[in-house]
């Protein structure tokens, strides 16, 4: 799994590892009884602090996401996807709720909203399909 952070964005970087791991989780790019890398390693490959790595994964663990394997490092959960499809659903819930109350405050009518959403996922969905067309897998 590849991880990305800003560390000049709003979200702080142990929570932006903590979202992504949930999301590759609930989205089945890691699945129960994966390795995640080292702490060291993961703080290497991002150029961060083994701490924050550190932090990420103490929240992971007390969320029920992932667990220790005993002298070989943390390990996803097999029961963990439920918590994290949860968790993806509020992150997205979140996200669309700020989105709107940003757009009707900014005066936007009902009728552009659902226009411009109707828009969006069409142009995201063909967006998905020529991907996965691009790349051999015609499965979405």
């Amino acid at each position: 799994m590849f991880f990305s952070v800003d560390p000049d964005g709003d979200v702080p970087i142990y929570e932006q590892i903590v979202r992504q791991v949930k999301l590759a989780v609930a989205d089945g790019i890691l699945v129960g009884g994966q390795m995640l890398p080292s702490v060291r390693q993961l703080a290497n490959d991002l150029a961060i602090n083994s701490n924050t790595i550190a932090r990420a994964y103490q929240e992971l663990q007390s969320d029920q996401v992932i667990e220790p394997l005993r002298g070989r490092g943390m390990i996803v959960r097999r029961d963990a996807i439920k918590r994290c499809t949860k968790a993806r659903n509020s992150l997205v819930t979140d996200s669309f709720r700020r989105a709107l109350a940003d757009a009707l405050a900014g005066g936007m009518t009902a009728d552009e909203l659902r226009e411009l959403f109707e828009s969006e996922l069409t142009r995201q969905l063909k967006e998905i399909e020529q991907t996965a067309r691009a790349s051999g897998n015609g499965s979405h």
